[in-house]
Parts: C-alpha cells; sequence; structure tokens
C-alpha cells in the first residue's frame, strides 16, 4: 500500500468514529453550547489522551505477532464484521439519533476534562471499535511502517477528532443544532456506506 491509499484508508475509516453520535458527542454540543470551542478543545485532549495510550498498548501486542497468517486472518475477519456492522448502525443512527438533554449544565474547564477522559474510557463503542476496527487499522499501520506508522496512523486519525469536537462545540455556543442538521445526518450516512465498503475490503482480504 502507497502513503496515499494508506492515508485516505485512514482517514475515511476513523473519520466514521469521529463524527458518529455517542455520549462524548453529545456532552460536546451541551457544554458546546455554554463554554463554545475551549470545551471542544478539552474533550479533544482528555479524549486523545485515553485512545492514544489505547493505540500504543494495542499495537505493542500487535507488533511481535503482526505477520502471523492466523492473526492477518482473524483480525481481517473480525474487523470486517464489525466495520460492516458499524456502517449499518451508523446510516440507521443517521436518520434516527436524538439526544438526551445533558443534565450537567454548570462545572468547570477541569471538570470538563474528566469528563472527557470518563465518556472516552468507559463508552462500550470506543472499546469495540479499537478492538476489530482499529485493530484492522494497526496491523495496517505496522505492515506499512512498523510502530512509526502507528504512530502516523494516529496523527492521520486524531486532528479530526480536534477539528470536528471543537468546530461543533464553537457551533453550539452560535445557537447552531448539530444534530437537527440535514447535512450533517446525511454526512453520517455516507460514512456508513464507507465503513460497509471498506468492511467487505477487510473481509475478502483476510480470506482471499
Amino acid at each position: 500500500m502507497d502513503i496515499l491509499n494508506f492515508v485516505v484508508t485512514i482517514i475515511l475509516v476513523t473519520a466514521s468514529g469521529a463524527l458518529a453520535p455517542g455520549s462524548l458527542f453529545v456532552a460536546n454540543i451541551s457544554y458546546g453550547s455554554k463554554f463554545g470551542a475551549k470545551s471542544g478543545l478539552i474533550f479533544s485532549v482528555s479524549h486523545s489522551i485515553v485512545e492514544f495510550s489505547l493505540v500504543m498498548i494495542f499495537a505493542l501486542g500487535l507488533l511481535t505477532i503482526a505477520n502471523e497468517p492466523i492473526v492477518r486472518f482473524v483480525v481481517g475477519i473480525t474487523g470486517g464484521i464489525f466495520v460492516i456492522v458499524f456502517g449499518i448502525v451508523q446510516i440507521r443512527n443517521s436518520a434516527l439519533f436524538k439526544p438526551k438533554e445533558s443534565k450537567f449544565k454548570k462545572t468547570s474547564f477541569r471538570h470538563l476534562f474528566f469528563i472527557g477522559l470518563a465518556f472516552t474510557g468507559f463508552n462500550p463503542f470506543f472499546i469495540i471499535w479499537w478492538l476489530t476496527v482499529g485493530a484492522e487499522l494497526i496491523l495496517i499501520s505496522l505492515a506499512f511502517a512498523s510502530f512509526i506508522g502507528v504512530i502516523f496512523m494516529y496523527i492521520c486519525h486524531v486532528w479530526m477528532d480536534y477539528v470536528w469536537l471543537i468546530g461543533v462545540a464553537h457551533l453550539s455556543k452560535k445557537g447552531t443544532d448539530i444534530i437537527g442538521s440535514k447535512g450533517y445526518r446525511i454526512l453520517i450516512g455516507v460514512f456508513g456506506a464507507i465503513l460497509i465498503y471498506f468492511g467487505i475490503t477487510f473481509f475478502t482480504g483476510a480470506i482471499f
């Protein structure tokens, strides 16, 4: 895989996770309406601390066995199935998702940091995503440039978290209804379809 295909694959697959509605996203909208872009930045930092640690742990675990055929097969099959499932769920959520109003309206920036840590580290979707879809991306990264490839992969991913969370928090402060936006729902649906495509690619790549 050349560097352009590598970067495009990482961005398209990981964007689906970054843009997907979830607990951190909802909290970001809620607190963003009060604090604006600052809350988005704090959530991004706390999220990336947990995520980068998790990615490095997984990468270290896979580093010595990345070239084993059975590992490639199991991760490819599992990752492919879960990518397809996540894609279908994402398309469904693009039409049905309705966030609940957050009850935590009064807080400090320090509390926002810990909220970001908790909503990331204790999010089952987040953990499962990196155990399945993310594991496939880590294997691709290890094959591309070993441990440096994993760090490069994470850089290609994490900037989207910052841009998205800060942007959404800023728009919330301005009174923009992100969830109610037709454009946002269409975007989520499109990335759901992209996930299904990559899921099929991961699945067939592991078999053939």
